[in-house]
């Protein structure tokens, strides 16, 4: 019996080792630099805990389920702690970072670049109005493997509309030592005049404005217990026009949420209530501790709750739905 459960923990630990990606532990720490404590002890907890695995489940077992699409507004009071702390660029273009703790954007940033989590296009790479890119057929990946924004140049390009934009070309030549206009000769003779560079915005945490979660509630028959897993997740943002006028979200890219949870195992959202009890992003998200409504379930007409109902009728037919899962769970326990 003891040799059984030895091996039963070496099985366990080989599991974890497996399941948790090198380097990307370690989420920001109250030491400032070495031999300084910003606190009475140091907050290692978060950082180096070991993701949690989700229970594994038999398709035979589910016997309902269903799929819905929610958005979290993060200006809403409940969703705050995934929207602080801000993160800003100097003057120089440098990335400024909360040094304690990071918004949920931060995070997801910082590890995309880093190369640790996978993004997929909003769109059809063939024709930008199709937006099924909750669906994660559309990766954008670096082109080698191994590199990310940092060491791979056309990757870097690429991954800059889904974290920036551009803003209006110049109508005026830029000048030369002379004061007059600067000009160019192309390879044919062609003579054109030369525009100054089209100023470059970051997006920060303050544009994203919703996350959206792709989710599937299911019932667990061997557990006897109503789940729900979060399929996958997208920062939105507002589209503006040239002159700062809003005109619709925007969808910036999807990321998978189960790749997401090695990350977001590792940082910290703030507690109001006890700052000695700070729980990480994954355990945020498990527990539910956000406020969302859903704006699209899955059904006949493949279609949004917006394309048939509007303003407060919509958020009545969101409610609506989530009485109709919360039924489920109750009718399966009255007999």
């Amino acid at each position: 019996m003891k040799r059984l459960v030895i091996v039963s923990s070496a099985l366990v630990a080989a599991f974890f080792s497996q399941a948790q990606p090198e380097g990307i532990n370690g989420g920001p720490l109250n030491v400032p630099v070495d031999g300084i404590v910003d606190g009475v002890f140091i907050q290692q907890h978060i950082p180096t805990k070991r993701l949690i695995p989700y229970e594994y489940v038999r398709e035979a077992d589910v016997i309902w389920s269903k799929r819905a699409w929610e958005f979290i507004d993060v200006r809403e009071k409940i969703n705050l702690p995934l929207y602080f702390p801000m993160d800003e660029y100097d003057a120089a273009g440098n990335w400024v970072k909360n040094s304690s703790r990071w918004s949920l954007w931060t995070v997801l940033k910082h590890h995309i670049l880093a190369g640790d989590i996978r993004l997929f296009s909003p769109y059809n790479p063939n024709d930008f109005n199709i937006l099924d890119g909750d669906q994660l057929k559309y990766p954008v990946d670096p082109t080698q493997p191994g590199l990310n924004f940092y060491t791979d140049s056309i990757y870097r390009n690429v991954l800059f509309s889904y974290f920036g934009t551009l803003g209006a070309e110049s109508t005026t030549p830029l000048a030369n030592s002379y004061g007059d206009d600067s000009t160019r000769t192309l390879a044919d003779g062609t003579i054109e005049y030369v525009y100054p560079a089209r100023d470059t915005t970051w997006f920060t945490s303050k544009d994203i404005v919703q996350f959206r979660l792709k989710e599937d509630w299911f019932f667990d028959k061997e557990r006897s217990v109503l789940d729900v897993r979060i399929i996958a997740i997208a920062p939105v943002v507002f589209q503006k026009d040239d002159d700062g006028t809003i005109q619709k979200l925007e969808e910036k890219f999807w990321l998978y949420f189960p790749q997401c949870r090695f990350v977001l195992n590792n940082y910290f959202v703030y507690n109001d209530q006890n700052d000695a009890q700070w729980m990480s992003f994954d355990d945020l998200f498990w527990k539910r501790r956000f406020s969302s409504t859903i704006y699209k379930e899955s059904n006949t007409f493949d279609r949004n709750i917006e394309s048939y109902r509007m303003g407060v009728d919509a958020l009545m037919e969101a409610e609506k739905i989530k009485e109709e899962i919360r039924t489920i769970e109750h009718d399966v326990w009255s007999f």
